[in-house]
């Protein structure tokens, strides 16, 4: 099939500065930024470049290891060290009894095909007592071994993982091992996920401006990327007070392609939001955008900006959330995962670590069940090679 070729994108002056933020400001490497946003690096690394030039050569400042960042090196030298002692006991085994170790790995192979173990432990004379006990011997090594790499996986997922995305996650790194067992090894490990729930109302939709009619009719899985956008407003505790956050996502691979904070609900706090979704995806005239009928959304301002892109308004039923489930469910992610674990001092730390749990985790780590375990920019890597089309097919 014939690809057509990607036509150049053009960004204006903010959007090259707002990316450029997240690197200096943000604490985000220049490689997350470019994997969650579909940006190169060279050209991102130019506008950095430029602006520090505008700021007349002043250098900037790295940044040092995390806690959590520590605590996964640490494990993984555990690991190898593990492993380098696993190996050398081995070894110790085979020149001690040879002979015993083989007719072990023998019972072992006659097992699989269907030889009762008492049967193979007469016919290869060894005690059968003595195979069980060299069989948890090695049960138990293999399990200390598997919780390194479980500990590691399920630290450097925020705490977040449970059973399900661990599995995915270990069989990555070529590990063999089911789901029942990693279950065992949490509870013997104590992992647990651990998270609590807070409400606050963020939709105003006593007023009189007009309201769109609901066209996503929870249709949640568009064939292409953008097809369909949703969006929404959700509110983040901090010590000195609220931040907000705007966010809107592509349902096809359910990824962040916008957001903006800030500590009041404006009009425009939406409206940036969806002005970097636009500059970063570039979506033809057509796209649907769904949101709640909060008066920011219903504001001249919101749709104006919807007309002069292009883009149809689509808004839910009044006091059904189950109409813009995804987003809801996105946001109850993010507080799970981070927010409420968390204690953010002021509005500084709070956007960085927002920004960093939606552009290095969410996008290009964090594995959606439903997009078969894989994170939202590897689903659109291996899911899109498709030419620019048009609208016909929309929903």
């Amino acid at each position: 099939m014939m690809v057509a070729r990607r036509a150049r994108r053009e960004f204006d002056a903010g959007f090259k500065l707002e990316v450029v933020r997240m690197v200096k400001d943000q604490g985000l490497s220049v490689g997350d930024v470019c994997r969650s946003m579909d940006l190169g690096e060279t050209v991102v690394r130019r506008w950095m470049k430029q602006y520090t030039a505008e700021l007349n050569g002043q250098a900037g400042i790295g940044k040092a290891l995390t806690p959590e960042q520590q605590r996964i090196r640490q494990l993984e030298a555990e690991n190898r060290q593990l492993r380098m002692d696993n190996d050398g006991l081995k070894k110790s085994f085979g020149l001690l009894c040879p002979r015993t170790e083989m007719s072990y790995r023998l019972v072992r192979q006659l097992q699989q095909e269907a030889v009762p173990v008492t049967q193979a432990c007469r016919l290869l004379q060894i005690s059968r007592a003595g195979y069980y006990q060299h069989w948890r011997r090695g049960t138990q090594a293999a399990d200390i071994v598997t919780t390194v790499h479980l500990k590691a996986v399920f630290t450097a997922s925020g705490s977040t993982y449970g059973s399900r995305r661990l599995v995915t996650a270990l069989q990555a790194q070529g590990l063999a091992i089911g789901r029942y067992r990693v279950r065992r090894l949490m509870r013997e490990a104590a992992l647990h996920p651990v998270w609590k729930r807070k409400f606050i109302r963020t939709t105003d939709s006593r007023h009189d401006l007009p309201i769109a009619e609901n066209l996503l009719d929870r249709k949640f899985e568009p064939a292409l990327p953008n097809l369909a956008w949703v969006s929404d407003i959700t509110y983040v505790r901090m010590r000195a007070g609220w931040l907000y956050l705007a966010v809107v996502m592509d349902l096809f691979s359910r990824k962040i392609v916008g957001w903006a904070m800030a500590p009041a609900m404006p009009t425009e706090l939406i409206a940036s939001a969806l002005r970097m979704a636009v500059q970063q995806r570039k979506p033809v005239p057509g796209l649907l955008l769904h949101s709640d009928r909060g008066s920011q959304y219903a504001s001249l301002e919101y749709q104006s900006l919807l007309d002069q892109h292009g883009i149809r308004c689509s808004m839910s039923r009044k006091g059904n959330c189950w109409d813009n489930a995804v987003m809801e469910r996105f946001f109850l992610k993010l507080k799970m995962e981070r927010v409420w674990q968390q204690d953010y001092a002021n509005q500084g730390e709070a956007q960085r670590d927002i920004a960093d749990y939606i552009v290095r985790f969410y996008n290009g780590i964090r594995l959606h069940s439903k997009l078969g375990y894989l994170s939202p920019v590897v689903y659109e890597r291996k899911m899109v090679a498709i030419p620019p089309i048009t609208v016909s097919e929309m929903i």
